[in-house]
């Protein structure tokens, strides 16, 4: 495995840690910088997905994957972790934020020419 795909898989990790752990601050409470047993199991949860993830190398987000890797349930908290969380990373780190809304917006016009 070549070093960018797990400097990409590490900053992925980072990323969705600092979102949930945004998030069970905001939500649940809980002191800056911690997460609930219910968030931390999510956090868990996610970190494993992106270890076993075999399109590291050519994905730019899980929500613009084909395969879905996550249970359902796990799929639906981290959903609502994003919806949360996404808009407040704005402030945080707002260079991923706009790669997210142009990969997005590109996925988009792809799937549009693929159907018509």
């Amino acid at each position: 495995m070549t070093q960018s795909v797990d400097r990409k898989r590490e900053n992925e990790k980072k990323l969705v840690a600092q979102m949930i752990t945004l998030y069970c601050n905001k939500k649940h409470g809980t002191r800056k910088g911690e997460c609930c047993a219910e968030c931390a199991a999510l956090e868990s949860y996610a970190r494993t997905r992106s270890d076993r993830c075999p399109f590291m190398e050519t994905k730019t987000f899980c929500a613009n994957c084909k395969v879905h890797c996550y249970k359902p349930d796990m799929r639906e908290k981290i959903r609502e972790v994003m919806r949360f969380a996404g808009p407040c990373m704005i402030l945080t780190n707002p260079l991923i934020v706009v790669q997210h809304l142009i990969d997005t917006r590109k996925r988009k016009i792809k799937q549009s020419k693929e159907n018509a």
